[in-house]
């Protein structure tokens, strides 16, 4: 029996379910979090066959004696991982201390962690990535602003999300960013690149190649949403277009992933851009090596009538999918900012997409600044229907545009 410890399995709450599959797949699932066992969910609670607290996650002693005290128990560990980009190094430390070979190392994690050292394995795969200046004075930034133009985005080399990201348009906002900027930090700066945010969602296997495939389109930047307190919205792809699939494939050859979850994020351009292509062209942003966040595992599921989770969980266990995907169809997210004058009330969106809806949740604190505080889930067999309820859900009482339009079937 192959035994898997999953770091902080109660975050994401929805991640009870890849716990349940992999004790379904015959893995000893061992959980190791700071929750206490009463508090953690009837379903995780039946999913985990031991579980060992600690004080705190943030406590690596903690952490790494509760790893020892589970290979004391139960023998050498097959993989270990918390599926949490914030955990990634540390997840990494204790595979390399451990000697648990079925993740990355602490060695690898300059490659898939720093934003700078991405951008080699992307022009090995032949991607376009936007050019960069690692910053270092005001001297500095403003002879590479000179040579790319305002505006620019700087945000930490080694970060997770859209978190301190700046979009700079003019010196003064450059000088405000210097003084903006945490200690101790190293931050990246890059042109800025007009385009959405398109991603390659796949289950990898252990020859590196792909057990599932999907995508997700963000059409307003994350920065953004964050930065100005705006409404979220992304989607899960009917049909995942073929130039982001080879890019995403491209990708995981570069980087040499295997068995693993992965969550890569590109741009399409909305307009040609010089020295990375022409409108509609894909190039790079960046590499998660863990699953797409929040409740997105549970969309691809809606989107292509799977379980995603079984898929991972089948990785793990066998190397393959024993399940099929069912028929697709888009699957949206939209994110309410709390405060905002919309059009519909929850009320009256949950009366009208009564048949529509997958899943409507309030958004914890501290997921809400990029998520939004109220979140409805819904899925579509069209483009058009699924631009209504986007219309619908996120529109402002001042709004009189009409949203009829004729239905299609859109891929």
């Amino acid at each position: 029996m192959k035994n898997f410890i999953f770091i902080s399995p109660n975050f994401p709450t929805n991640y009870w379910i890849f716990c349940r599959e992999l004790k379904n797949n015959g893995i000893n699932v061992l959980g190791i979090g700071d929750q206490p066992y009463d508090e953690l969910s009837d379903e995780l609670k039946r999913s985990l066959n031991e579980y060992y607290k600690v004080g705190s996650l943030e406590n690596y002693e903690e952490v790494y004696r509760g790893v020892a005290f589970l290979i004391f128990k139960h023998g050498k560990i097959d993989w270990l991982e918390s599926n949490n980009e914030y955990w990634l190094e540390r997840d990494a430390r204790l595979r390399t201390e451990f000697h648990i070979t079925s993740g990355f190392q602490v060695e690898d994690m300059p490659r898939i962690k720093y934003k700078s050292k991405m951008k080699e394995y992307y022009q090995k795969a032949g991607i376009p990535t936007a050019r960069y200046h690692l910053v270092d004075n005001l001297d500095g930034c403003k002879k590479f602003i000179e040579e790319v133009s305002y505006p620019v985005v700087a945000k930490p080399d080694n970060g997770v999300g859209a978190s301190h990201t700046f979009k700079l348009n003019s010196d003064a906002e450059l000088a405000t960013f210097f003084e903006a900027m945490l200690p101790g930090v190293s931050y990246i700066m890059e042109e800025f690149i007009d385009g959405e945010v398109c991603s390659y969602d796949a289950v990898i296997d252990s020859n590196g190649e792909p057990m599932f495939e999907t995508g997700n389109v963000t059409p307003y930047s994350i920065m953004d949403i964050v930065n100005n307190a705006g409404n979220l919205v992304y989607y899960i792809v009917k049909t995942l277009s073929s130039d982001v699939r080879d890019a995403g494939r491209k990708t995981v050859k570069s980087f040499g992933v295997k068995s693993r979850f992965i969550h890569f994020e590109f741009f399409r351009l909305l307009k040609a851009h010089k020295g990375l292509g022409k409108k509609g062209d894909v190039i790079a942003l960046e590499v998660n090596m863990r699953p797409c966040g929040g409740f997105t595992p549970d969309m691809i599921n809606f989107s292509h009538s799977t379980n995603i989770y079984k898929i991972w969980a089948d990785m793990i266990a066998f190397d393959h999918s024993t399940i099929p995907t069912g028929k697709s169809q888009f699957c949206a997210y939209a994110g309410r900012r709390d405060g905002k004058n919309f059009a519909l009330s929850h009320e009256e969106i949950l009366e009208k997409y009564n048949g529509c809806l997958k899943m409507v949740e309030r958004i914890p604190d501290v997921l809400s600044g990029a998520m939004g505080n109220q979140m409805y889930v819904a899925a579509f067999r069209s483009r058009t229907k699924m631009a209504a309820f986007y219309n619908d859900v996120l529109g402002y009482k001042e709004d009189t545009e009409d949203t009829d339009t004729e239905d299609t079937e859109n891929d």
